[in-house]
């Protein structure tokens, strides 16, 4: 079997309900037509090969500039045989070496098309990629959902669902306060710190320190992706459960978090960690310094999630996975078929390979019409007053009698 081409199929995701998505309410601050809000993309890829078993993956990083990357990649492997993954996920990063290094970008494109390799050889065996990563460990994953503000919390808990996340960066003890005191105990809480603005170490650690009572199931990128040293002097002084890793890739990218144990979960993104090939060996690191797995997934598509489903249902530390429940509504009519959430968990696919498809022609009426901006309003109140016009990376927190406390 040979691969003879690559197709390339970019969409403009609709953005999710900002009443409950995981931010400050200001996700998206463009408008576009068709009433669109946010800068979300989609980019699936599709490798045929000769025998006429096509492969599906997706790619994520940054959708719009990846897709000139899975085009410049094509030509390397139009005439490869599909079924020698590992040998080719390395010709791609030799090619790709020469530019510096991989980055999420070179990743992201590497992903889409791994992920379509393994598609394609599940398909050929008559087997569930899950099958090949070693066979299943759970017929169903966990999931948790977002959730902002009490009300969206306890529609996720009658739904069945048990683990939540919230997210931003403004006030962010007294958030979790509210929502542990609205769920109760037994629902499990996650809060992510990403910025814009970056909490200074010496910031985080006072967060994280205060967010011990809540019985977190993670604190997650409390600090800049690169400072790695600063998990250190969190952990130093904070008995909290660390959690990151979904802005590096592949086995190189995640290494210190993992072999420092910098962190209690790691959190390769499925669509631009690498693959499935880089995902399973990022598994394997984690679980020999007993770090539990956790897949990002909060702005991919749904093919992506379908890689997840069977990366955590091989491996014996996957934790739980991503899942924005209250998505924009065209996600379930991007796949076929569309995974249903039950009971806080989804089930582990059984047909062939991944066993999703894309349905080609509703992705053809949602073209990409941007896919950058600047995440935050002023209004949300994640910079110190007047200071949002800097677009500052990092933050010390001002009014700091109120910001560490519970209300």
């Amino acid at each position: 079997m040979k691969i003879t081409g690559i197709k390339t199929f970019l969409m403009h995701a609709g953005s999710p309900s900002l009443k409950r998505w995981a931010s400050d309410g200001s996700f998206g601050t463009q408008s576009f037509s068709k009433n669109l809000t946010g800068t979300r993309n989609w980019l699936f890829v599709k490798v045929s090969t000769d025998e006429g078993i096509i492969g599906i993956g997706e790619c994520s990083g940054w959708p719009r500039v990846l897709q000139t990357a899975v085009h410049d990649l094509t030509p390397l492997l139009v005439g490869e045989d599909p079924t020698h993954i590992e040998r080719l996920w390395q010709k791609m990063q030799i090619a790709i070496m020469g530019h510096g290094m991989t980055g999420v970008v070179g990743a992201g494109a590497m992903t889409g098309i791994d992920m379509a390799l393994w598609d394609i050889k599940g398909k050929a065996l008559g087997v569930p990629v899950w099958n090949l990563l070693g066979g299943k460990m759970r017929d169903r994953i966990r999931i948790y959902g977002h959730a902002n503000t009490p009300e969206s919390a306890l529609s996720l808990k009658e739904r069945g669902i048990t683990a939540l996340k919230c997210g931003g960066v403004s006030n962010p003890v007294a958030k979790v306060a509210q929502l542990r005191e609205a769920v109760g105990e037994a629902m499990d809480i996650a809060i992510d710190l990403h910025g814009p603005p970056w909490l200074t170490p010496a910031d985080a650690a006072q967060v994280c320190r205060a967010l011990e009572p809540y019985g977190m199931m993670w604190v997650e990128d409390p600090i800049a992706p690169e400072n790695v040293d600063g998990y250190r002097r969190i952990r130093d002084v904070s008995a909290v459960t660390l959690a990151a890793g979904e802005r590096q890739a592949t086995i190189f990218g995640e290494r210190e978090l993992i072999e420092r144990e910098l962190v209690d979960v790691i959190q390769p993104d499925t669509g631009r960690a690498g693959g499935i090939t880089q995902m399973r060996k990022i598994a394997a690191m984690a679980e020999a310094h007993h770090i539990m797995m956790a897949p990002h997934s909060g702005s991919l598509g749904p093919v992506a999630e379908y890689a997840a489903l069977h990366l955590l249902a091989a491996i014996p530390n996957g934790l739980i996975l991503e899942r924005i429940e209250d998505d924009w509504e065209g996600r379930a009519k991007t796949v076929i078929p569309h995974p249903v959430s039950k009971d806080g968990h989804l089930d582990v696919p059984n047909a062939p390979g991944l066993g999703v498809d894309i349905d080609e022609d509703f992705v053809a009426k949602w073209p990409s019409e941007m896919n950058v901006s600047v995440p935050v309003s002023e209004a949300s109140g994640s910079y110190a007053e007047g200071t949002f016009s800097e677009h500052v990376y990092v933050q010390t927190r001002r009014k700091r009698g109120v910001y560490f406390k519970a209300k």
